[in-house]
């Protein structure tokens, strides 16, 4: 389908911006599936490396004479792999590429614990208990922030949240999109924020500390490092997601019609929480507290066992490396106690057949991890990561871009990038390798590189059609609104994009620069 075709289908929207949807419509369409994007990047390097390996293309190595895997000629080359050592690597490589990928094993542990609350329905009934004791007046707050937090259980916001806040605006006499557009703006525009580690956490920092070996071989980058500025961010994406539903959203769709929805909507309304299940939600609260009472004697007294061992510190501790441990168990011991308590589990038959489903469904998310993985390595053996980075570093510092501003740059680039590749581990496992080693050599540290790229690809989200669940909530707009187009959906979440993009990287600023606040626990701003 060409952008021509799609600007016919909504008149009402004619102009440079229509047109400008539908080529990115139109090219977005032309892009193949992630998973062939790896292989042929993969293919793509092993390629490369043996050209640039023939000229033997190579930067002087900008790491003092004494840093771990610093080469004693002081030259990083382009290693080939288009020769027989280079084959022999990658086939004895293969599966060691894809076992020992740090993002596979956190992503799949931290799952198996949420799978335990949201197939006992804890998860669920959280959000409902959430918007329906809101006020009308909060209710477009809650419905953001819930969105946000929503995030801690992967696609729970996108599969249940989003229909169920179109449903509530409907119910409360508001035009429908514009409690999905809310609900959508807080669980994909603000999908880097939230209150608590999520599945996500572990999958980014693993690719920033890969990418950090090419510079540090000994730089760790734990889930946890980004936390203080995506905490004090849920609060003002809450806030924002808001203000732009009150003020710009829902006044441009006006009065909604019935006669518009594309099936029979009939009287609209939500289901209470039932006795069983406040006091499942009473018992999964009184199961979390008592964990965290746990956890607390482990981590606030000095002789706490999982503070440092040497230092007595919290930074570098087992509590906070063994953070994918700590997030299985928050969320596996209060789901069990709901499903308990509500009849949805029983024995520990429940328990394993939760994690089996969503084992599962993991079966394209585990094969795209196979060829990311081996892109990923391949770039680390040519060093082809290593020599970018000190080009690109050098041309950065070159053009004077070697301060704090390099970052609205950067963080341009990713929400550009995000319109092609809408999986956020796919697009960082991609430009990590370059840009991490790249700004660490001009003087910044992973953790402020992970959360400047979180910003941007976040609050593209909402207007990229490559996003997985774009067609969902099409579909889902499309029952209040027959007809309905990518062009109108974007229309509706672009001011979201748009003031989440200033307004996060203002606060990005302010914090880090201006205030010198670290962006999580034992997180450094400058690489030293």
């Amino acid at each position: 389908m060409s952008f021509i075709d799609s600007a016919e289908r909504h008149p009402h929207q004619s102009g440079w911006f229509n047109r400008f949807l539908a080529t990115v419509e139109w090219l977005g369409n032309l892009l193949p599936h992630p998973i062939t994007l790896f292989a042929s990047f993969a293919v793509a390097v092993v390629v490369m490396s043996g050209i640039l390996g023939y000229f033997d293309i190579g930067v002087v190595d900008p790491r003092p004479a004494d840093a771990a895997g610093r080469d004693p000629d002081g030259v990083i080359e382009v290693v080939s792999l288009m020769n027989a050592e280079g084959l022999q690597r990658i086939v004895t490589g293969l599966v060691t590429n894809f076992t020992g990928f740090a993002p596979l094993g956190t992503v799949l542990v931290a799952l198996l614990g949420v799978s335990v609350a949201e197939h006992s329905g804890l998860l669920s009934a959280a959000m409902r208990g959430m918007v329906m004791n809101a006020s009308q007046r909060m209710v477009t707050v809650v419905v953001v922030f819930a969105g946000i937090l929503s995030n801690t259980a992967s696609e729970l916001g996108y599969v249940v949240l989003i229909p169920l806040a179109a449903m509530i605006f409907h119910s409360l006499g508001r035009h429908p999109l514009a409690g999905l557009a809310a609900a959508f703006a807080g669980v994909s525009g603000g999908y880097s924020a939230n209150l608590l580690l999520g599945t996500i956490d572990p999958l980014l920092a693993g690719i920033t500390e890969a990418a950090s070996h090419m510079v540090d071989p000994d730089y760790i980058v734990g889930p946890e490092v980004n936390w203080f500025f995506m905490g004090v961010s849920t609060f003002m994406i809450a806030a924002l997601g808001a203000w732009v539903t009150e003020k710009v959203v829902e006044p441009r769709l006006g009065q909604y019609d019935p006669e518009s929805a594309s099936v029979d909507l009939g009287e609209q309304s939500m289901e209470p929480l039932s006795a069983g299940e406040k006091r499942g939600l009473r018992n999964a609260g009184l199961a979390f507290l008592a964990l965290a009472a746990v956890l607390a004697l482990t981590i606030v007294p000095e002789w706490g066992v999982l503070r440092h061992p040497e230092t007595g510190e919290v930074a570098g501790s087992p509590f906070l490396k063994g953070i994918v441990a700590i997030i299985f168990i928050t969320f596996a011991v209060p789901g069990f106690a709901y499903g308990k308590t509500v009849g949805t589990m029983k024995t520990d038959r429940d328990i394993i057949d939760a994690m089996a489903k969503s084992m599962s469904s993991l079966g394209l998310y585990i094969v795209l991890v196979f060829f990311a993985a081996q892109f990923v390595a391949f770039f680390k053996w040519t060093n082809l990561g290593t020599v970018l980075a000190v080009k690109g570093a050098a041309a950065l510092q070159a053009f004077g871009l070697n301060g704090p501003e390099v970052f609205v740059l950067f963080i341009l680039m990713c929400a550009l990038v995000n319109f092609s590749l809408g999986s956020s581990s796919a697009q960082w496992a991609v430009t990590a390798p370059i840009f991490v080693p790249m700004l660490m050599l001009v003087g910044f540290a992973p953790e402020v590189i992970q959360a400047a790229y979180r910003i941007g690809d976040s609050v593209t989200n909402l207007v990229t059609p490559m996003m997985s669940y774009f067609g969902l909530i099409l579909a889902v707009a499309s029952r209040y609104q027959k007809n309905l187009g990518i062009g109108t959906l974007v229309a509706t979440m672009l001011p979201y994009s748009l003031v989440f993009l200033a307004g996060w990287t203002i606060l990005f600023y302010v914090w880090v620069f201006l205030l010198g606040l670290p962006v999580g626990p034992g997180a450094a701003t400058y690489y030293q």
